[in-house]
């Protein structure tokens, strides 16, 4: 324990620190446009459909980036890569505070998107350059921070609009983004041959995966304003580019993705459990704002300001950035696995608060908190037991993986949560009923006892595969 949280005397500290700094400033741009949603609508005079544009365009180019960027840094070196993915993410978000139309708008956030490789480019720097014994702490640190700059995103637009106008939440989003690219450029030391891999890049593979996500991200996105036609042409997309993609992966020689490493028993517990965990979570970041604005003349609701309503989530935030490295020490000790079924037991709690006191506005604020803790652990658990399963090349390939994962399971979770809400509404308001917004926390709670179940599956399995070698060396 003494030596986890001693004061490193090896430089890595100055590394770890320029590496929250890259997590932070691409976690920030994720959510900071969304409560600035309605600005943007009237500012472009804009429908709203084309406006969620501004978020579904960073949301497919980051699905793609993530393992391209990721794997192109296990490739030929973290650092350049880091430097690259924060150099597109600084250029997008110029493009984006200069844009003059929703067009260009949406364009910029596709820009951004491309920068999500800084999350897995981060997890591998630390398993290269921090010493072993701090390495689970460091990454649930870094996890913290990701999730913690997702929930910021939400409160800070707020005060940020009102008192400066919307082209400022990139203004200030790319001073942390400078600041970031300084902090690497000094402090993470170049990439070492040995740190390098010389092999070709599977282009054919990164086109059919960006296909396929694409298609599919669409499809979740939606299906509830397309035609059925469009919605059934995108998803027989998403499965023939899917399939070509295994098919393709299976046979090169360097593949993007190697297939068969994702089927190691801990990769696919990590997955399956970040898939649920993603689909649960998202609902707590797009229907609490929405609920704590309803007027209390709807019968439910507190009529709070776009400003006010941050404020809800911000307990979330706090307890992530404490709940992140006391995962990271807890895994350590414990387990990586059990810490994740720990972390989906406490979110579903969280959601359990919001679920049955969301009449009242301190069980809010504390299951804002508590959900803050289970997220802060399942980051951390989720990124060690991904770490802990591959060799250090894989690193930003297997991560990447996983954050895509995430992805999809938060956009689908986002999309089931809204259709929950919007399916009952009060006659002659519009509102949503408010049994809406239980039956969709109720889901959110389900979801994460059900990941909580794989994370336990996968326990036994572990145990069971480490019985069998125990025994077989024994016997030879």
């Amino acid at each position: 324990m003494t030596q986890i949280i001693e004061k490193p005397k090896d430089g890595s500290a100055r590394v770890f620190a320029a590496l929250l700094l890259a997590v932070l400033s691409f976690s920030l741009l994720q959510t900071m446009v969304v409560p600035a949603l309605p600005d943007f609508q009237r500012e472009f005079g804009a429908s709203p459909t084309t406006t969620a544009w501004i978020v579904s365009s960073f949301l497919l180019t980051s699905s793609v980036g993530t393992i391209v960027i990721g794997r192109l840094g296990d490739l030929f070196g973290k650092r350049l890569l880091l430097i690259v993915s924060l150099g597109i993410l600084a250029a997008g978000t110029v493009l984006a505070a200069l844009a003059g139309t929703v067009g260009v708008l949406i364009a910029a956030r596709a820009v951004q998107g491309l920068g999500a490789g800084t999350f897995p480019l981060a997890f591998g720097i630390v398993r290269d350059r921090m010493p072993r014994h701090r390495v689970p702490v460091a990454i649930g640190t870094i996890s913290a921070v990701f999730g913690i700059g997702f929930g910021v995103g939400l409160v800070l637009p707020g005060p940020i609009t009102d008192a400066l106008g919307w082209p400022w939440l990139f203004w200030t989003s790319l001073v942390v983004i400078l600041l970031a690219l300084a902090g690497t450029l000094a402090f993470i030391p170049r990439d070492g041959r040995s740190e390098r891999r010389r092999v070709r890049i599977d282009w054919r593979g990164a086109l059919l995966l960006s296909i396929a996500l694409v298609a599919l991200l669409l499809v979740i996105g939606q299906f509830r304003s397309w035609p059925i036609g469009p919605v059934v042409t995108m998803l027989v997309l998403a499965v023939l580019a899917f399939v070509g993609f295994v098919v393709l992966e299976l046979r090169v020689a360097s593949p993007l993705v190697d297939l068969r490493v994702q089927r190691r028993p801990a990769l696919v517990t990590a997955n399956l459990t970040a898939l649920i965990i993603g689909f649960g979570m998202y609902g707590a970041f797009t229907l609490v704002p929405q609920f704590v604005q309803t007027p209390s003349s709807a019968g439910y609701g507190f009529g709070a300001t776009v400003t006010e309503s941050g404020l809800y989530l911000l307990p979330m935030a706090v307890t992530m950035l404490f709940a992140g490295p006391i995962g990271g020490r807890l895994g350590s000790r414990i387990g990586f696995t059990p810490t994740l079924l720990v972390a989906c037991l406490i979110g579903a709690v969280g959601f359990g608060f919001f679920a049955a006191g969301h009449s009242e506005a301190w069980a809010i604020v504390l299951g804002s908190g508590v959900l803050g803790v289970g997220i802060g652990f399942a980051f951390s658990a989720l990124v060690n037991v991904v770490v802990a399963a591959v060799d250090p090349h894989e690193t930003g390939e297997a991560t990447g993986v996983n954050t895509i994962v995430r992805t999809i399971g938060g956009s689908l979770g986002a999309q089931v949560a809204v259709a929950i809400v919007t399916s009952d509404v009060i006659a002659g308001s519009g509102l949503p009923a408010a049994g809406g917004y239980t039956v969709a926390f109720t889901v959110s709670a389900a979801a994460l006892v059900v990941a909580a179940g794989v994370a336990g599956a996968g326990m036994l399995v572990g145990a069971r595969s480490r019985a069998i070698a125990t025994s077989q060396r024994t016997t030879s």
